[in-house]
């Protein structure tokens, strides 16, 4: 009977009747040095236990699969599915003509292999039955990548050393359904304020719902009518009784607020604490599928379902009073990042609230530096990954001020000085390209600032693609967020008047890093020993094709307004340029990448945290990164013929 070690994954989740079943089901296969697997036997699940498997498609390399003899982790084998279709790989890419018959990959021996072959059918019987190993062994990226984040959060919640704070950050993936919410009452805007207290006491509540006085109209206007209420908070009637208003005969419509956050029912936890920290709110009114208002997630309801959170080093921000006590909020962000990921959190949830939590840092520090009359008349934004909502780490600062037209201050640039300098105190290094508000090119009012970027659409010096990219990533921090919309609107136009040329220029650099068959060809191993400088580039080989391709779409298509990866190919959907499930794939892929990442940083002293070696990954790391690897190479490949470049 072959050895299986069901302590490693995908048999690690097995039962003790499925662990019986694979027995009967397994044999151990041979490989000489060269020897190609039939194409009668790519029906079965193959995991290796000695020796090196090369997977090709058409004689061009995919992936390696790995001995534990190329480890230094014991009995850390990888394992493939023979049966495994290309179309995972490239699905959404550039598609096969439909005349052209599926080609199977091929999987050679790099050296003597052994293998065990377990049973196609067996596994697809088992797999029905166990979400568990369903996931792990799915063709869907999404799906596998769930699967580690479920062992992650796993391995953390040992139920001997169960904590508190690890049942919270479990909790935070639960939809908002799950929460306790807060009834819905509503009144007219021609109401009285009066009368909305009456029902606020009635109902114990500290709020209503309030139709608009054009309710009516509304709804004939609009498909979500439900989305136009307003909200009535007991706060308001406080401020009308301050402003000497007559409740009695007072319209609500005077202090309602319309300008409505909402968040789905069936969006998690987490996000719906993202928003209140970030809008500074206390009430959602959560929507369902159909638009409808199906109750009211109150803070403190959300809060005494989590319990303590982030919510807390927003509060511990906005107290500080000088440089010392924001250095002790910084590092509770960084706690919050290792607890958050160890617990298995989503990379994206994390790197939205850590945006949130540093843009509230970034506010405070020039709050503290600067007159009041400074923060209105300039904006203060991030750019890059800080910009994009996906900065998990303290990297290299990107900042700009834009200053309102004809607005001076005889020491702006001592402020800036003093902001770069106190943020690198606080652990944000300087930028090493100067792309900072301590450089005049990025401290300008408004005229100068647009007239630059209509430069740098004209010019071909390669540095302005990097001066576009970082703008075009710039997001709001304080002061006036109409300043950084004129830009934006101003990036626009210059993009619709520029040569029809330039995009396919500025996709070049999401190319200019090598294929991804270059980076796994370093598994090639030595004689009697191991690969030599396996290392791999996350951000090179990862993250940056994939953000400055979608950014290169997302210029294309006119989606400037918003700088996330995330939201750009939400809106690249919603334009037809991508299918759902390509955009969904890129931004897994993305974040799995970001995940490998902050793993790398918080378990070596590699702050950087761009390398990572695939032999001290798991099975199923290796296996997830190859896939994503095949992701960005599918994604270059398609970027590379839609904007008809040669760059190999």
């Amino acid at each position: 009977m072959p050895h299986l070690d069901f302590t490693q994954p995908p048999f690690d989740v097995l039962s003790l009747a499925e662990r019986q079943s694979i027995r009967k089901n397994t044999k151990i296969r041979y490989l000489a040095r060269d020897e190609i697997l039939p194409a009668a036997d790519l029906q079965y699940l193959y995991v290796v236990i000695k020796g090196q498997i090369e997977q090709s498609l058409g004689g061009e390399f995919v992936a390696s699969y790995l001995g534990s003899n190329h480890s230094d982790e014991p009995n850390n084998n990888d394992w493939f599915d023979s049966r495994r279709l290309p179309e995972s790989l490239i699905k959404n890419g550039v598609p096969e003509s439909k005349n052209t018959p599926i080609q199977p990959y091929q999987f050679r021996a790099s050296e003597e292999t052994l293998l065990l072959q377990v049973d196609g059918a067996t596994v697809d019987k088992i797999s029905a039955q166990n979400h568990l190993v369903r996931q792990m062994l799915s063709d869907k990226l999404p799906e596998r990548l769930k699967a580690l984040r479920q062992r992650r959060s796993n391995k953390a919640l040992n139920p001997a050393g169960y904590t508190h704070q690890q049942e919270v950050q479990q909790i935070m993936l639960q939809p908002v359904i799950d929460v306790h919410l807060l009834p819905v009452h509503i009144v007219d805007a021609n109401n009285s304020l009066y009368e909305a207290a009456r029902i606020m006491t009635e109902a114990r509540l500290k709020h209503v719902l309030v139709r608009p006085l054009n309710y009516v109209e509304n709804i004939r206007d609009t498909e979500q009518p439900k989305l136009l209420l307003g909200i009535l908070t007991d706060t308001d009637i406080c401020r009308a009784v301050s402003d000497r208003q007559d409740p009695a005969i007072t319209l609500c419509q005077r202090y309602t607020n319309f300008n409505l956050r909402t968040i789905k029912a069936t969006d998690e936890i987490g996000d719906a604490l993202l928003t209140m920290t970030r809008y500074r709110i206390h009430r959602l009114p959560v929507i369902d599928s159909s638009g409808d208002v199906v109750g009211v997630l109150g803070q403190n309801d959300m809060l005494a379902h989590i319990g303590h959170h982030s919510q807390l080093i927003s509060i511990q921000i906005e107290q500080a009073t000088d440089l010392s006590s924001l250095d002790t909020a910084v590092e509770l962000i960084g706690r919050y990042i290792r607890a958050q990921h160890q617990n298995g959190v989503k990379i994206g949830n994390i790197s939205r609230m850590v945006q949130t939590l540093n843009a509230q840092v970034f506010t405070k520090l020039w709050q503290l530096i600067v007159p009041d009359e400074v923060i209105s008349n300039t904006c203060l934004i991030v750019m890059g990954s800080e910009g994009r909502g996906e900065q998990i780490m303290r990297t290299d600062q990107d900042n700009a001020l834009i200053i309102r037209d004809g607005y001076t201050h005889p020491d702006l640039a001592q402020f800036a000085d003093t902001f770069n300098n106190h943020l690198a105190t606080l652990g944000y290094p300087l930028c090493d390209g100067n792309i900072m508000m301590t450089n005049s090119m990025w401290r300008q009012p408004l005229r100068q600032f647009t007239a630059q970027i209509a430069s740098w659409f004209r010019n071909t010096d390669p540095m302005h693609g990097i001066y576009l990219s970082a703008i075009m990533d710039g997001e709001y921090v304080c002061g006036d967020e109409t300043l950084l919309t004129q830009v934006r609107q101003h990036l626009r136009m210059a993009h619709r008047h520029a040569d029809p040329m330039f995009v396919r220029q500025f996709a070049r650099a999401a190319l200019q890093f090598g294929d991804v068959n270059q980076w796994w060809q370093k598994f090639v191993p030595l004689i009697g020993g191991k690969s030599i400088s396996a290392d791999i580039d996350l951000k090179k080989a990862g993250i940056f094709p994939l953000v400055h391709g979608i950014r290169t779409l997302a210029l294309e298509n006119d989606v400037l307004d918003v700088p996330s990866s995330k939201d750009r190919l939400k809106a690249l959907v919603q334009s037809h340029a991508l299918t759902q499930e390509r955009a969904d794939t890129l931004l897994e892929a993305l974040e799995f990448f970001m995940a490998q990442r902050l793993s790398v940083a918080l378990s070596t002293e590699d702050k950087q945290a761009r390398q990572v070696d695939p032999t001290t990954l798991t099975a199923l790391e290796r296996d997830l990164l190859k896939e994503c690897l095949a992701v960005v190479k599918s994604f270059k490949n398609q970027l590379r013929q839609h904007y008809q470049l040669e760059i190999a």
